[in-house]
């Protein structure tokens, strides 16, 4: 016959916890969690309903209502959809942050290589240096910015605001392009450089291919805060005929406070569809889903 001593006896014992579940504390979290997501869920989902609906009543206001009856139609869609209020601004608008992204992505690979491959006395303050500048608020260099625009006569030109708009995308570019770059193995260009094969051929030849999820990432965010970008536009562009729609959208706002909502609701759509395009093209390119694997090492 054996005995139990007294901790095995009590090791024995069913704890009210795992008997019965969670204790009251933890069920009442959950269900505060809950509902304080939902209620944060549904303040983001009412102004977009809002949008979507005003856009397709020609007798919107502020208040969320669906279209009905006579005020239900395309008429809004029709008011904005000219040359001087959609077109042109569009245009103009793809111009500037499809150059802009393009220079961003080119400078942000060339620099994040060494980075991610080289170990340098530099390579930790030149890091937090990028960290930094991502940091740092647009406002705070454009009076400088702009009496250096001034000076080199570039305001008023679509190529000195690509040239600045890539630059400020430049930090958060190449710290994003170089965690990617980490996750593709050294040892597959260690066998190319074996091969002959120099550092500029082994970043285009292998590299780049397979962190090409990783880099379209990269272009979306650069695109999506380039295609927002109300502020710099508007500072270093003068002329009407060369504002992006980012800047355009201003215009729906009269002098006297008299907001035209439901075109402004209209062309809020409008403005979104470049954005939503770039996601669904490159989604269905790479198969639907992006690697985010490389940007959380390092």
């Amino acid at each position: 016959m054996t005995t139990q001593t007294p901790a095995a006896v009590v090791a024995t014992v069913p704890t009210a916890t795992s008997h019965h579940g969670r204790g009251p504390r933890s069920w009442v979290a959950t269900v505060l969690a809950n509902v304080v997501t939902s209620v944060i869920g549904l303040m983001f989902l009412v102004p977009l309903l809002w949008v979507v609906f005003a856009a397709f009543n020609s007798q919107a206001g502020l208040k969320l209502e669906l279209p009905s009856g006579s005020s239900f139609g395309l008429d809004n869609f029709r008011a904005v959809m000219t040359p001087e209020t959609t077109y042109r601004p569009m245009w103009n608008g793809l111009v500037l942050c499809v150059g802009s992204a393009a220079i961003a992505i080119v400078v942000a690979t060339l620099a994040a290589y060494p980075l991610s491959r080289f170990e340098t006395r530099y390579k930790r303050p030149f890091l937090l240096t990028i960290l930094f500048s991502t940091g740092l608020p647009i406002t705070a260099i454009m009076v400088p910015v702009y009496g250096l625009f001034v000076q080199l006569n570039l305001i008023d030109t679509l190529g000195g605001t690509i040239a600045f708009m890539a630059t400020t995308a430049l930090p958060f570019s190449i710290f994003l392009t170089k965690n990617f770059m980490d996750g593709v193995p050294i040892t597959l260009e260690e066998a190319a450089w074996t091969d002959g094969a120099n550092s500029m051929q082994t970043l285009r030849h292998i590299v780049l291919p397979l962190m090409w999820p990783g880099l379209s990432v990269v272009l979306i965010f650069t695109f999506i805060g380039m295609w927002g970008n109300f502020f710099v536009p508007f500072v270093l562009l003068l002329s009407p005929d060369r504002l992006p729609a980012s800047v355009s959208i201003f215009t729906f706002f009269g002098q006297y406070g008299s907001v035209q909502w439901g075109q402004l609701a209209a062309y809020s759509v409008l403005y979104t569809l470049p954005v939503v395009v770039l996601y669904v093209v490159l989604s269905r390119r790479l198969g639907g889903a992006f690697n985010f694997g490389g940007a959380l090492k390092g």
